[in-house]
C-alpha cells in the first residue's frame, strides 16, 4: 500500500472512533465543530499566518497549565461536551502527515476572530466559516469520512460575534444598515446549513450570540459606554438571534431527515449577569486578565497585563472571552438544560434521538 493510501486509511480510522459525550454515557461517531474563538481549540496556533493568537501564558493556566491556543484560561464549551478533548483540524493535519496521531474526537475547525462574513478580520489571517466548511467538504469529497458516520455525528456551530463587534469599529462607516447587515450574516447561515446538509449532516446545533455589547473590549470603542453594556450592539445581536432561531426551527421541514436545536447563549449569559451570586460570580463586568478600563484595553498576556486572583469568580477571562467556569456552566445548560436554555430540546436529546435516514 502506498504511503498516501496509508494516510487516507489512517485518517478514516481516526474519525470513526466513537465520541464519548462528557455528560452522558451516550456516544456518537464524531463531533464536527465550526465557528470562532468560543470554540477554537487551537487552529489559529497552527496557522502561522494568523495574528489572532492565544498561544502564550496565562492562557490555559487554570486547566492545561500551559497555553493551547484556546482563548480562555482552560476549556471551552466544546471541550466540556465531548471527551477526550477535540483536536483542531490544522493540528490533526500536521500529525497525520507526520504519522504521529492516533485518535480524533471528530474535528474542530473553528478559528478565533472569524465570522459569518468572509472579510471579517481577514487582515488577521483567520479562517472564515466558508473556508472551514471547505476543509470539511474536501475530506468528504475525498471519501475520508463515511457518510453514515457524518449522519450520526453532531454538528456544533457558533459564529457571528466578531461580525457584530466589527460593525461598530471606528475605522470606517458601515455601508449597510444594522438590519441589512444582520440579514447578510443570516444569508451565510442559510448557505452553511445547506452545505453541511448536502454533505450529510443531520444532527445540527446552532448557538446564538451572547450579549456582545457587554464584553470588556467595548472600552476600546469611542461611542460605547463602560458603566453599562453597549445597547446598540446588543440590539443587533438579539435581532440576529431571533432570526437565527426562526431558521433553525424550519430545518426539519426544509431538510428532510435533519433535526436541529437552537442554543440560547444570550439568555444563559444574561442570567449569569443578572444574578451573579447564584452562579458563584463576584464580577460579571471586568476581564480577569487584561488592563485598562474594564480590563478591556489590552489582551491578556501582553506586556503590562494584570490578572485576578480567582478566575472562577469572573464571567470574563479576557477582553472578549468568558472564563472556563462560565463555559462550564454554559455547557451544562446546553447539554441537559430546559427550553429556556436550548430548544426544542437539549444537546443530550439531539445526540440520542433516533433519526430515519
Amino acid at each position: 500500500m502506498s504511503s498516501s493510501s496509508m494516510d487516507l486509511l489512517m485518517f478514516l480510522l481516526l474519525l470513526i472512533s466513537p465520541v464519548a459525550l462528557a455528560k452522558s454515557s451516550s456516544t456518537v461517531p464524531a463531533i464536527f465543530t465550526f465557528g470562532d474563538s468560543i470554540f477554537d481549540a487551537g487552529n489559529n496556533h497552527y496557522n502561522k499566518n494568523c495574528t489572532a493568537q492565544a498561544d502564550f501564558p496565562p492562557y490555559g493556566s487554570s486547566f492545561f497549565h500551559r497555553p493551547t491556543g484556546r482563548f480562555t484560561n482552560g476549556r471551552t464549551v466544546a471541550d466540556f461536551i465531548c471527551l477526550p478533548l477535540q483536536k483542531p483540524f490544522l493540528e490533526l493535519q500536521i500529525q497525520i502527515l507526520n504519522g504521529t496521531s492516533n485518535f480524533s474526537n471528530g474535528i474542530n475547525f473553528a478559528s478565533a476572530g472569524s465570522g459569518l462574513l468572509f472579510d471579517t478580520n481577514k487582515f488577521m489571517g483567520v479562517t472564515p466559516i466558508q473556508n472551514q466548511l471547505q476543509q470539511f467538504q474536501t475530506l468528504v469529497e475525498q471519501n475520508l469520512i463515511e457518510k453514515s458516520i457524518i449522519q450520526e455525528s453532531l454538528f456544533l456551530l457558533e459564529t457571528g460575534s466578531n461580525d457584530i463587534f466589527n460593525y461598530f469599529l471606528p475605522f470606517q462607516t458601515p455601508t449597510l444598515s444594522p438590519d441589512a447587515y444582520v440579514n447578510t450574516m443570516l444569508d451565510q447561515v442559510n448557505k452553511t446549513i445547506d452545505q453541511i446538509y448536502k454533505l450529510g449532516a443531520r444532527r445540527i446545533a446552532f448557538f446564538s450570540l451572547g450579549p456582545v455589547g457587554c464584553v470588556p473590549a467595548r472600552a476600546m470603542l469611542p461611542n460605547a459606554p463602560t458603566n453599562k453594556c453597549f445597547g446598540k450592539m446588543n440590539v443587533m445581536a438579539k435581532i440576529y438571534n431571533t432570526r437565527l432561531e426562526e431558521i433553525v426551527n424550519i430545518i426539519p421541514t426544509k431538510y428532510p431527515g435533519a433535526i436541529a436545536v437552537f442554543g440560547a447563549v444570550y439568555g444563559i449569559t444574561h442570567r449569569f449577569q443578572t444574578n451573579p451570586a447564584r452562579y458563584g460570580f463576584t464580577d460579571v463586568s471586568n476581564a480577569c486578565c487584561g488592563n485598562g478600563t474594564l480590563g478591556g484595553l489590552m489582551q491578556c498576556g501582553r506586556e503590562g497585563y494584570k490578572i485576578c486572583n480567582n478566575p472562577n469568580e469572573f464571567l470574563f477571562w479576557d477582553f472578549y472571552h468568558p472564563t472556563e467556569r462560565t463555559y462550564h456552566l454554559m455547557s451544562k445548560a446546553l447539554w441537559n438544560g430546559n427550553k429556556n436554555h436550548i430548544r426544542p430540546f437539549n444537546l443530550m436529546a439531539l445526540a440520542t434521538t433516533n433519526i430515519a435516514f
